[in-house]
């Protein structure tokens, strides 16, 4: 029998990319491409998506050929994606009405204002486990809704379809208007509960029903695909984190991972109860595999990581490559008194204020480049540290142990710091690209290429640990720093 294999397509913020797997979770091949950021007014952040579909295009067409298969190799397909991206296409034409709003943009803030004023935060938050904040993509629909000329009314006639950046690539694919779980999960429209659009909040937010895909588990075969991938199985749907969680085989209640990318993100496996956070996290959608019982989890979200080093390499030009900043940094042996947080649209978990904004605290003329870039790794790791103190404060099992993802787990200063601050061994994976092998592994569960989760979790393997080795006083009185540089942040903005 000719060998089969699973691809998945990870559409991020930055990029797209096509991962071909083997049965033993093994990468195959991978092809990856960037699209532009565009940024038309302050807090304002945007990207084409006919652009990305011309990318994830090649990216397939690049993946196939490096594993030098066709489509008739690939059991199955999986997607996932930057989450809470929102876009509106039309129904005939295939179309965007407008780029697609990032998960980043900030432009809701006044809408927001309005729903909290008029409803209350706490109706939203018992429904969806979601603050009013501008990070989810209903907002950002509502405002295309009533920017965007004669929308409202072509939304009310059903000729234009709103979607995530899954639910577009699946329409590409296959024809289907779908999502899943956990991207719907992240539209402050669905009820956590019932796993369905909640109609009290659609009609409190002004959305139409007829315009909404039909919310899927996030292990199924959703349609067979066409053009560059015909006759694939489409087989999953995970937005990138839950992807990422899923990938590190975190299958069991307690268990947590984070990633290290454009921003980062700490999950927690709370099982198959929603559990409401007192303490600034996210109540969201894990996973669900079929007709399975929903899997959720906490999470805290972190909007500026990885992205605070591409600002020092293209804003400042302090480098010329991203693994550039990791030299500079150890240029120096602390970072002098300097602390950067990147607020740059406002700050998330756990604080949740989009009024902050980022600052550079502490600079005297000691400070060199070598000091900026290693309190710009820093403040990655203090970021995590405060999320991980809401997730302890809300979770009846402390973190004993903490996975680790993406690009920037590459840095080994970063990671020492990460354990250092946390106190708690840091673990990477042998495949650090778990978001792709998530999607790969609820695909290839979807078809019957892997027969259960014990499979999956058979395959995992460790490539690196670090373990903690700051003095505690040290870090408490770091700790203390970064709390008054993350003060500076706040009521920046009026608006």
């Amino acid at each position: 029998m000719t060998e089969q294999y699973v691809a998945a397509i990870d559409q991020g913020t930055t990029s797209s990319r096509c991962m071909v797997f083997d049965a033993t979770g093994t990468p195959i091949s991978v092809a990856q491409r960037e699209h532009r950021q565009h940024f038309p007014q302050p807090g304002w952040v945007e990207h084409d998506a006919e652009e990305i579909w011309e990318n994830v295009e090649w990216t397939i067409r690049e993946a196939l050929a490096g594993a030098s298969i066709g489509p008739d190799r690939l059991a199955a397909v999986g997607i996932t994606n930057q989450r809470e991206t929102t876009l509106v296409w039309d129904r005939t034409t295939g179309r965007p009405v407008a780029n697609a709003i990032v998960w980043q943009d900030t432009r809701t803030v006044p809408l927001l204002r309005r729903l909290d004023q008029t409803y209350g935060e706490h109706r939203f938050r018992a429904r969806t486990g979601l603050p009013l904040a501008t990070y989810f993509a209903g907002p950002k629909l509502m405002w295309l809704l009533a920017e965007v000329d004669g929308l409202r009314e072509r939304a009310e006639r059903g000729e234009v379809l709103f979607g995530t950046m899954e639910s577009w690539l699946i329409w590409k694919l296959t024809g289907e208007h779908v999502t899943d779980v956990t991207n719907a999960s992240r539209t402050l429209l669905m009820d956590l509960r019932t796993l369905d659009w909640d109609p009290q909040i659609l009609d409190l937010m002004g959305i139409p029903a007829a315009m909404l895909p039909q919310v899927r588990s996030s292990a199924e075969i959703y349609g067979t695909a066409t053009g560059v991938l015909d006759g694939v199985p489409v087989a999953s749907a995970l937005g990138d984190q839950q992807a990422a969680l899923f990938g590190q085989t975190c299958f069991e209640p307690g268990e947590a991972k984070c990633t290290y990318g454009t921003g980062s993100f700490l999950l927690l496996n709370t099982g198959t109860e929603p559990v409401v956070s007192g303490h600034g996290l996210l109540t969201t959608v894990g996973y669900r595999i079929g007709d399975q019982p929903a899997t959720y989890a906490l999470e805290g979200a972190i909007a500026v990581t990885g992205s605070l080093v591409q600002w020092l390499r293209d804003n400042l030009g302090l480098i010329s490559a991203a693994p550039e900043v990791e030299e500079l940094a150890r240029s120096v042996e602390d970072n002098g008194g300097c602390y950067v947080v990147p607020a740059f649209s406002g700050l998330f978990a756990p604080h949740w204020r989009s009024d902050a904004r980022g600052v550079i605290a502490g600079l005297t003329g000691y400070i060199t480049k070598g000091h900026l870039a290693r309190a710009v790794l820093e403040a990655s790791a203090w970021q995590t540290r405060e999320v991980v103190d809401a997730m302890n404060a809300d979770s009846a099992v402390p973190l004993r142990n903490l996975r680790v993802d993406g690009g920037m787990t590459g840095n080994e200063l970063l990671m020492q710091y990460v354990a250092d601050v946390l106190d708690v061994p840091v673990v990477r994976p042998a495949v650090t690209e778990t978001t792709c092998l998530g999607a790969a592994y609820a695909a290839g569960l979807a078809v019957g290429f892997w027969p259960d989760l014990e499979t999956l979790r058979a395959q995992w393997r460790q490539d690196a640990q670090w373990q903690p080795a700051m003095d505690p006083d040290h870090r408490n009185r770091e700790l203390r720093n970064w709390r008054k540089a993350v003060e500076r942040t706040l009521n920046w903005t009026d608006d």
